[in-house]
């Protein structure tokens, strides 16, 4: 088989892959293009796309080319495929000749249709409730051999790591997002009840009760309604300022 790539050439690639990939969604297309590079022969293209599943949800679907993506996507049409399967279950799916495999009938037609007919799907190590899965198609059927396979398990070894590592920073961003947006949310609730207390010379709890009953009788979410409270002034929308 001819590899395009060493592995010293592919672990080269996947470094500068993590310093230069501005979050995980941009990390894991590269690592596709780089793993359809790395498998494929001359004349013989291999695609490859990568399912992503956060909280038991599709969080980032990537792919090689756009060929690629489209069957990728035609797993969540079906709710269910090879690379669903490899990560949820975390083994390796090897369907050797869409032809011949019963399994997941309706998605294996669609597939087929598009040329397709051998796949091999292998999930990534990763920590926690993520899981992921490399999917690699071919118009060949008996594609994947088995050296064709271990090529392709020796790829997702060394890319786990990295994968791991992407994906944790890629929690501690959304942690750090969620976190500030449920403080901003704080502050122009209790900077709003402020500005109701000193309206209607009342109590913290009697005006945090006016907002909630202003809130339910217009249906409209609380933190909304402290915002509108908050930019009557004329003074702009409240911040929250963070120390560095």
């Amino acid at each position: 088989m001819v590899i395009e790539s060493t592995a010293n050439s592919i672990n080269q690639q996947l470094h500068e892959l993590v310093l230069s990939s501005s979050d995980v969604e941009d990390f894991l297309g590269g690592l596709a293009r780089v793993s359809a590079r790395s498998l494929s022969e001359p004349g013989d293209e291999i695609l490859c796309g990568i399912t992503l599943l956060r909280q038991r949800k599709a969080a980032t679907v990537a792919s090689s080319s756009p060929a690629a993506q489209a069957m990728d996507e035609i797993q969540y049409t079906f709710g269910d495929g090879p690379c669903m399967t490899a990560s949820r279950e975390q083994e390796t799916v090897h369907v050797e000749d869409l032809d011949l495999d019963g399994r997941w009938p309706q998605y294996a037609a669609t597939v087929r249709g598009h040329g397709f007919r051998s796949i091999l799907a292998l999930p990534f190590v990763l920590e926690g409730e993520t899981r992921a899965a490399l999917n690699l198609y071919s118009h060949r059927p008996g594609r994947f051999d088995d050296r064709a396979t271990e090529l392709a398990r020796d790829f997702v070894h060394q890319t786990s790591m990295a994968l791991r590592l992407a994906v944790r920073f890629a929690h501690s961003s959304d942690t750090a997002a969620d976190l500030k947006a449920t403080l901003e949310t704080r502050t122009v609730i209790d900077v709003a009840v402020g500005i109701i207390m000193a309206q209607n010379r009342c109590s913290q709890v009697e005006a945090f009760e006016l907002l909630k009953s202003a809130s339910s009788a217009r249906n409209i979410k609380l933190h909304v309604v402290a915002s509108g409270v908050v930019e009557s002034l004329g003074q702009g929308p409240t911040r929250t300022h963070f120390e560095v």
